[in-house]
């Protein structure tokens, strides 16, 4: 009998990759997607408990499959609030036959044959497979790395996904060459940073090298974007690829959080303003038509009027 599986991802481009990973995984053990909870054996969230919405999200889709949950069906939690869980999940969503957690996502089609009585014993832990990319349209996300060790004291990225964790380049160019015979035409470069690309390999300045391979590789990509960026990290080499590529889009992701020197000493954040009034004069004199997309948090606890107005 043909065995489905039905997989919600809530979240972040991070866990939409991760659940194309997971999906291929499942196909490969003689599942099939279904996209309608009711039709289907298997039935997975891909979590997300970053801030407390997405956390109340992901609660209320376990619990709605949980309610309409029949005989027989599996109910699996995964990603980022499986994670950070504290024991309050099962308590909450008593109805859950799995968790699986951010960092072995790759495991779910052991986790599923386990529950389903197929195998026994504990569930291996193996390294991250190489999985071919299915593209789904003309735009696909590529994750270059995982994880973050950035110090920010509002973040809680390095509780749920680790430390950094940087891809091999071949294994990114890979990829990038498996989505353009796809036929996508936009690659957007995702990380938790994607500016500290390489730092857990003792690399520096390592995306602008990894732009040109990928560029080498697949010189019929139309566009490139790159999307979260650290400011300190945005360097005069990375600017001057983006420049000198024009297939690498004019825009850049940098979330900024704030503009007072004190909160963003208190957020862990790089605090001296100059040195981001510099790098946006860099990047606009290299690219005068850049597109620049930043986040700013306000009402940060002990937050000022005056901090507020800087």
């Amino acid at each position: 009998m043909e065995m489905r599986y039905y997989l919600l991802t809530l979240g972040c481009p991070k866990n939409v990759v991760d659940s194309e990973g997971m999906a291929e995984l499942l196909r490969r053990a003689d599942y099939v997607e279904s996209d309608r909870p009711e039709e289907a054996e298997v039935l997975i969230v891909n979590t997300c408990g970053f801030i407390a919405p997405a956390t109340e999200e992901s609660l209320a889709a376990l619990r709605e499959l949980a309610r309409t949950k029949r005989p027989g069906q599996l109910l699996i939690a995964a990603g980022c609030l499986v994670q950070r869980d504290d024991g309050r999940l099962a308590q909450e969503i008593p109805d859950l036959d799995g968790m699986l957690s951010t960092r072995r996502w790759y495991e779910i089609a052991a986790l599923v044959n386990r529950l389903r009585g197929q195998r026994f014993g504990d569930i291996p832990q193996p390294t991250p497979p190489v999985l071919p990319r299915r593209a789904q349209g003309a735009s696909a996300y590529l994750k270059i790395a995982d994880g973050c060790s950035a110090p920010c004291a509002f973040c809680t990225i390095p509780a749920i996904k680790g430390p950094w964790r940087s891809k091999p380049v071949e294994l990114i160019v890979e990829e990038a060459r498996q989505l353009v015979a796809q036929g996508v035409k936009e690659i957007v470069l995702i990380a938790q940073d994607t500016t500290a690309y390489g730092y857990d390999r003792g690399e520096r300045d390592a995306l602008a090298p990894l732009i040109e391979a990928i560029l080498e590789a697949v010189p019929e990509l139309p566009w490139l974007r790159i999307m979260y960026a650290y400011p300190g990290r945005v360097t005069p080499r990375l600017i001057e690829t983006m420049a000198r590529h024009p297939q690498v889009c004019r825009y850049l992701d940098v979330p900024l959080q704030h503009a007072h020197p004190e909160i963003l000493r208190r957020m862990g954040r790089p605090s001296d303003v100059a040195m981001v009034r510099r790098m946006i004069a860099r990047l606009r004199a290299a690219m005068p038509d850049i597109a620049l997309r930043t986040v700013f948090i306000v009402g940060y606890p002990g937050e000022t009027e005056a901090e507020f107005q800087a």
